[in-house]
């Protein structure tokens, strides 16, 4: 869970644990500006509430409802849990050791682990994010695709319309890269807030309406053999 608590309690790695300035100091000695109460919400719910969640209900409709609403539950729980211990754990080494300052998952393996557990913690950070990035952009570029009729002719040197817009999609994220500040993403997380609320809602009024015309069958627990599926699912939803 990529949160921590309170002020200056998230963040990249700063690679000190001293009292003497560090890679983030300003250089004119001012904090950056917080970000406020509606900007941290816009990019916390975007974090969570997005394409994990449009893949729940083909989860329940494969592991059956009840099945379903227990791996949910318990994912959800183990994921809060974990989250706490992360706050929990940067609270007792500040009080520990007053000259310490944890601000980042990386300063918090090394306290714990030394130069290991800070590079440890650091590649698992980037590898997700990357990994993140390289699935979103293949969705992205599939369902633009497939609204432009799917065709799998090449179009341009060679390339595929799929192909094509995936490095359209690459130069806006690499714009992206070079915000240095959630706060400044915030206006970009309210639009997707709207946007993706409004999906969601037509989505659900739609499928109401191909419920009551055909009902399917529901099942209770879909059996040993999505399991594993049911789980995968379920981390995903919650992986913000």
């Amino acid at each position: 869970a990529m949160v921590f608590a309170k002020e200056g309690e998230a963040g990249c790695s700063s690679y000190s644990l001293t009292a003497y300035p560090r890679e983030d100091t300003p250089f004119l000695g001012k904090s950056p500006p917080l970000s406020s109460n509606l900007k941290t919400f816009a990019n916390i719910f975007i974090s969570i509430v997005g394409a994990g969640v449009l893949g729940l209900p083909y989860s329940f409709k494969r592991t059956g409802w009840l099945m379903g609403l227990l791996m949910l539950f318990a994912v959800a729980f183990l994921t809060y849990h974990c989250m706490m211990l992360l706050v929990l754990t940067r609270r007792k080494l500040d009080s520990l050791s007053p000259f310490s300052k944890i601000s980042s998952f990386g300063d918090l393996g090394f306290s714990i682990c030394g130069p290991s557990g800070r590079f440890a913690v650091d590649s698992m950070i980037v590898l997700s994010q990357s990994g993140f990035c390289v699935s979103y952009l293949i969705f992205i570029s599939t369902t633009l695709a497939f609204l432009t009729n799917n065709d799998t002719t090449p179009l341009f040197l060679g390339f595929t319309p799929k192909v094509l817009f995936l490095w359209a999609c690459f130069p806006f994220q690499l714009g992206l890269i070079f915000v240095r500040t959630l706060t400044h993403l915030a206006p970009l997380s309210i639009f997707a807030d709207v946007v993706d609320l409004a999906a969601k809602s037509i989505v659900m009024v739609e499928d109401v309406f191909v419920f009551v015309k055909n009902k399917p069958d529901l099942k209770v627990f879909g059996g040993l053999s999505v399991f594993f599926y049911g789980i995968g699912v379920a981390v995903y939803a919650f992986e913000g």
